[in-house]
């Protein structure tokens, strides 16, 4: 590894940030007076087209606020975000440009790429999508047996499932599906049973996602699904469907399946929820129509992330206070809190999108870094959290919350009133309090009842949960991501960190397979602690 590290206290607005952090450290800026101040609500927090960020509860002040747009501006970000979505190459080390937003640009202007229209091919595949899925809805493509398709599998992991389902189960409790999904990720078996449980074969249909078409886990689970077809009498010609990169094994037409959509590599796995990956699966469950909606949602915050002024820049915002956070006051954590049950995949979906991305060690240029660059994440939904964790959240070690609110639920019929209030009005009586307890904290002579408070957190509002609403989420949570790894001079699209694990799995791999065909086969030559997991998983017990 080499000895040049990188860092941004270069950047003079980083050195000063240090110098205000001290104040916030030894408590002299509690947050209880600090939202008591004139005008704080009004100062810190931003609207823009049906989306609220509210960041009045965070330990910021006026100054800290100045110095952090100060970083911003030294930093280049939003010159660098500029520069991704024109397509210039942002994927250092991968000589890749990132152009998710394309997949969502209605600007229609034309983005080339080594001399290929990047729009046109978008456009290309949404309409394949459209017309293939309205076939399917038309009951004009039938399975097998001639029976019309109700269920979907959509069989990937990490960002080739996260997003989707994220999405699907936002929308599901307003549109009912006409095709329902299920998600195949993990290559643990009893992924596969659970899943054949709920399905009928005959009218199934699988969607195999796979950029290289050779992600290990995936492709056990083909060949499982495969046998699956087989031992039901089904034509896998009938009943595959198949998202990969143009030419992958994948692509290639001689492969059994009805039809095959095109993934780019410049668009990365845990950005590819607006390309084929979910436009496939959510125009199956929702229609076309609702998957251009949410296009439109997310194609509104990318226009605000790349236009708007930094103070009233909301996912730009959200980065800096992310890296206030991490880098200044050393907290570790986020939790992702959304006060609505069908926004539950939102948190998981966010820990690899973040996580995958800003978990570096080094820079976008290769030099290793010397200061933080991403946190924990983890959440779970309000008000489930509170009988959890919370506990921790008043009274333990601190972490920042991000709290989510939805103003309209998708229920409007009759609802019962408890304590004089509904059930709606109560989720959010208990989300406002949540955020005011944590900053405010409570005096009480009797330690075990006292709450420090000066616990920060930031609440967010949408609307409902259309698709243009859970489209603005969506692309806030990826704009925050990728400012924050610019600032931090990161590269937030490759993931090298994920291949040590892979390789390693691959040579145990080969043991077991020497096992299968050999069971006069012992493990003698391996260490002593694998030896002993694999003796166990062929002897079958303990």
């Amino acid at each position: 590894m080499g000895s040049k590290t990188f860092s941004i206290s270069n950047h003079k607005a980083y050195q000063n940030l240090k110098h205000l952090s001290k104040s916030f450290k030894d408590k002299s800026q509690h947050l209880k007076y600090l939202i008591q101040t004139e005008n704080r609500f009004e100062n810190f927090s931003i609207q823009e087209n049906g989306f609220f960020y509210d960041f009045s509860k965070q330990l910021v002040d006026k100054s800290v606020l100045k110095e952090l747009i100060e970083l911003a501006g030294q930093t280049k970000a939003k010159k660098k975000f500029s520069q991704m979505v024109s397509g210039k190459i942002v994927n250092k080390s991968e000589n890749r440009p990132a152009l998710h937003t394309a997949a969502r640009d209605f600007t229609q202007d034309q983005i080339l790429l080594n001399d290929l229209d990047v729009i046109f091919e978008i456009n290309r595949v949404n309409k394949q999508i459209k017309t293939f899925t309205s076939k399917i809805h038309n009951k004009k493509i039938k399975g097998t047996t001639g029976k019309s398709f109700t269920d979907a599998v959509v069989v990937g992991i990490g960002g080739s499932y996260l997003g989707c389902e994220f999405v699907y189960d936002s929308l599901k409790p307003g549109i009912a599906p006409i095709i329902d999904l299920h998600f195949l990720s993990n290559v643990d078996i009893d992924n596969f049973g659970q899943i054949i449980k709920t399905i009928d074969p005959e009218t199934c249909l699988w969607i195999i996602i796979s950029k290289s078409y050779t992600t290990i886990e995936t492709m056990a689970n083909l060949n499982q699904i495969l046998l699956f077809l087989k031992n039901n009498n089904l034509d896998p010609a009938n009943h595959l469907l198949t998202v990969t990169a143009k030419d992958s094994p994948g692509d290639d037409p001689s492969i059994p399946g009805l039809d095959s959509f095109n993934m780019f590599d410049f668009i990365g796995g845990r950005y590819s929820v607006t390309s084929a990956v979910g436009g496939l699966p959510l125009s199956l469950a929702f229609g076309f129509d609702t998957f251009h909606r949410f296009l439109k949602g997310c194609h509104k915050m990318d226009l605000h992330a790349l236009n708007a002024q930094e103070e009233k820049n909301i996912p730009l915002m959200a980065a800096l206070i992310g890296i206030w956070n991490s880098n200044f006051l050393d907290y570790t954590t986020l939790a992702i809190i959304p006060y609505c049950t069908a926004l539950s995949n939102l948190c998981p979906h966010v820990q690899q999108l973040y996580m995958e991305s800003l978990g570096k060690g080094v820079n976008a240029d290769g030099k290793v870094t010397n200061h933080r660059t991403g946190v924990i994440i983890f959440g779970e939904p309000g008000t489930n959290a509170q009988h959890s964790f919370f506990q921790l959240a008043h009274q333990g070690s601190p972490f920042p919350i991000e709290f989510i609110g939805v103003v309209n639920p998708v229920y409007n019929k009759a609802q019962a009133i408890s304590n004089g209030v509904s059930n709606h009005q109560e989720l959010w009586a208990n989300m406002i309090a949540q955020a005011m307890g944590l900053a405010k904290g409570k005096m009480d002579d009797n330690n075990a009842k006292y709450f420090s408070g000066n616990r920060p957190s930031s609440t967010l509002l949408i609307n409902d949960l259309t698709p243009e609403s859970i489209g603005m989420l969506l692309a806030f949570y990826e704009a925050r991501t990728v400012y924050e790894g610019f600032i931090l001079g990161l590269n937030p699209f490759d993931q090298f960190g994920v291949e040590l694990g892979k390789v390693l799995a691959g040579d145990i791999r080969d043991q077991i397979k020497r096992k299968n065909t050999d069971k006069t086969y012992n493990f003698y030559s391996l260490d002593t602690t694998t030896k002993f997991y694999l003796d166990i998983l062929f002897k079958g017990s303990l």
